[in-house]
């Protein structure tokens, strides 16, 4: 059963024309670029501690570029990413962003069974709420990995304390979606609140217009429509999403990928940081956890 979550506080639904301007969720996956999954046929998990991390420089850069423009954000961290790098988590936490779960070893929901999804989840969520020193209640599954076929797993989000996920993209993707989900946040009869990433509704179907590779493929125009319309049409808040990797051009290439997984990666990384940055000055950002606040109940 799927239950529509309606907004109607100040900055939403019809009061957002005269109200102030609706704020948006800003949320960053926490991983790096040889964790990818583009990536996952070519680089083994054994190879990962042996490979440079520019995990923590980067997410330096973001901090300070939110700080710039007085933007708080959600991050989606892997708790391989905490266990290694304490002090960016602390510094996630101390710059009043909000710290939630991408899982411990960005494993697919898809992947795993009931078993091992909740010792994934209890595994991250221990290291994230012991570096951090905060509850963590939010989820985002590891490239969107929680769709038609196994809606079982936020019955174990509830069951391993979560309040909220982020996981479920209502769109039709070769790797991930779920396009008759609900466009916007729903609750599910396990009580977790399923906030989807963002998407217009045109043409009969769904489109992306959350962020990820799409922020960087077409031009920054096309975003900024899109959350406008997201905003003013549907009166919602959008959910944007990102990489610390796509503000990373020069991080290691993976020679031996394919073309396709190439050209997802790596088109426009000099181009990401610069489109963050209008990002952050046309729209008003904040944590997950508070635009939901209402319905999530932490």
């Amino acid at each position: 059963m799927i239950a529509r979550i309606d907004p109607q506080r100040p900055g939403h639904g019809a009061q957002a024309r005269t109200a102030a301007p609706i704020a948006n969720a800003m949320s960053i996956d926490v991983e790096d670029w040889f964790q990818v999954a583009a990536f996952d046929r070519h680089i083994d998990r054994s190879q990962w501690d042996s490979l440079e991390c520019r995990v923590e420089r980067n997410l330096e850069r973001i901090l300070a570029l939110l700080d710039r423009y007085d933007a708080k954000a959600t991050f989606f961290t892997l708790g391989w990413i905490a266990e290694r790098y304490p002090a960016i988590i602390r510094a996630i936490v101390a710059g009043g962003h909000e710290l939630a779960s991408h899982g411990y070893g960005h494993q697919r929901v898809s992947d795993l069974t009931p078993e091992g999804f909740r010792e994934d989840l209890m595994r991250a969520r221990v290291a994230l709420e012991d570096i951090g020193g905060v509850a963590v209640h939010g989820y985002r599954a590891p490239s969107f990995s929680i769709g038609r076929d196994n809606l079982w797993a936020h019955d174990v989000l509830a069951e391993t304390g979560h309040r909220y996920s982020s996981s479920v993209y209502p769109i039709a993707h070769d790797h991930y979606g779920m396009p008759e989900a609900p466009r916007f946040a729903w609750r599910t009869q396990a009580g977790i609140v399923e906030i989807p990433p963002s998407s217009l509704r045109m043409l009969g179907r769904n489109l992306p217009a959350s962020g990820g590779g799409y922020f960087r493929l077409l031009p920054y125009s096309v975003s900024r429509w899109s959350l406008r319309r997201i905003n003013r049409l549907d009166g919602q808040p959008a959910i944007f999403y990102f990489h610390p990797w796509e503000v990373d051009p020069e991080q290691p290439r993976v020679a031996h990928a394919g073309a396709k997984s190439k050209f997802r990666h790596y088109l426009n990384l000099h181009r990401t940081e610069q489109r963050l940055a209008r990002l952050l000055n046309d729209f008003r950002w904040q944590r997950v956890d508070r635009v939901f606040a209402e319905h999530i109940e932490v």
